[in-house]
């Protein structure tokens, strides 16, 4: 048998049942109407940030990245938990708009804005992560169309990444921002032609579980903004510093030590150079914020033996949890945490595969676990799916549509 990645803290047991925000999970499927249905607790991303923000320096902003989970309830509970948002499009920017955010809290970033994406951002007072020459071109072309000075921050390429992270967006080639040694040049022109410089993104990578790496690399980024700076000859009004804290999804794997990070943020903002001392320093976080308060809820609809092997078919699958099938960049296959919610306190009888209803063999959620004896209309968690579940996944393959999104 194989093991399941480690469920969340802050769930509890309710008659035998999965508890989420208090309500047992067949109370949510039956208000949601049907499964497959995604529930995200509002308390659990309000905890998550109240924790974040105890263990970091008073001064740090939190911004999240929409990209995470845009589901509009969510968005608006964010509104009033964290300090700014950053989108990847013209399409979340009208999202975030939806949930009445301020565009000026908005920053927009992403290696392809089309011209029209830039007007739209422009023209809502929203700030451009600038991310190559041409964009910038672009972009001051869109605000003379406009007659507005655009607001425009430069995302660096910066020569380091975050070791051991799940994506690594710096060091090296990238299709992200612009090479650090680049930036100043560019930003002096940009100033000159007359727009509103936001300062500097710097993302080095994401999903890390790594406190150490994490602290080495926010070292790092504070120096470069530092001597990107310098060379520019301006203080930067903002950093964001990106972000790349992860969440565990996998056996044996630990929850991040944000205590140790807080502490050495600390001592280095106690110490900021002059270029810094005035600027508004942020975290960039999506998974980290929203991650573990999502639970995906599918139904079983048959229970099958194959070669005296154990299948619970359920109604979900890739089609919503693409990352949890393990065909969402991960190398090897590994089990999300999971469990047979409507069972949640019984205890295990035997192995089982949960799969979903697609007709391929790469629609599976969980391999080969032990769980108790479920039976056709059980209801199957998959735990972390807070973050790039309901729209990282292919919600159409087979003509399945998406799932129920509920927000308590």
């Amino acid at each position: 048998m194989k093991s399941t990645g480690p469920i969340p803290a802050g769930f509890e047991t309710l008659n035998g049942e999965l508890a989420i925000g208090g309500k047992p999970v067949s109370e949510l499927v039956e208000q949601a109407g049907r499964t497959p249905l995604f529930v995200y607790s509002g308390d659990m991303i309000a905890q998550r940030i109240a924790d974040l923000r105890a263990a970091m320096p008073d001064r740090l902003l939190i911004n999240y990245a929409v990209k995470a989970n845009p589901f509009g309830p969510v968005l608006q509970h964010m509104a009033g938990l964290v300090d700014g948002f950053d989108i990847a499009s013209a399409g979340e920017l009208e999202i975030v708009k939806q949930a009445g955010i301020d565009p000026h809290r908005v920053s927009f970033a992403g290696p392809g804005k089309r011209t029209g994406e830039l007007e739209a951002a422009i023209a809502a007072g929203g700030t451009l992560n600038c991310e190559s020459e041409g964009e910038l071109d672009r972009s001051l072309a869109a605000g003379e169309t406009l007659g507005m000075a655009p607001r425009i921050a430069f995302r660096v390429n910066p020569s380091f990444e975050i070791k051991g992270s799940g994506m690594k967006m710096g060091g090296g080639a990238k299709p992200f921002g612009i090479d650090a040694e680049a930036v100043p040049a560019l930003a002096k022109r940009a100033i000159a032609a007359g727009i509103e410089f936001r300062g500097l993104h710097i993302f080095a990578g994401s999903q890390a579980l790594s406190s150490d790496a994490l602290i080495e690399t926010q070292a790092n980024t504070l120096e470069l903004a530092d001597q990107i700076s310098e060379s520019i000859g301006q203080s930067l009004p903002k950093l964001n510093m990106g972000g790349g804290f992860g969440i565990p999804y996998f056996p044996k794997e630990r929850p991040l030590d944000i205590i140790s990070i807080g502490d050495a943020l600390k001592a280095r903002f106690a110490a900021l150079p002059n270029s810094l001392k005035d600027a508004d320093i942020c975290l960039e976080l999506g998974r980290y914020l929203v991650g573990e308060a999502g639970v995906y809820l599918t139904r079983i609809i048959d229970r099958k033996v194959s070669h005296g092997h154990t299948y619970l078919v359920t109604d979900g699958g890739l089609h919503h949890q693409l990352a949890a099938s393990g065909n969402f960049g991960t190398v090897v296959r590994r089990n999300y945490p999971s469990a047979i919610a409507t069972r949640y306190g019984d205890e295990p009888t035997e192995a089982a595969s949960i799969v979903g209803c697609l007709c391929t063999p790469l629609d599976r959620l969980a391999d080969n676990v032990s769980v108790p004896r479920a039976e056709v209309g059980d209801i199957v968690a998959v735990f972390c799916a807070g973050a790039y579940g309901a729209t990282a996944s292919p919600a159409n393959f087979l003509g399945q549509g998406p799932a129920e999104e509920i927000f308590l």
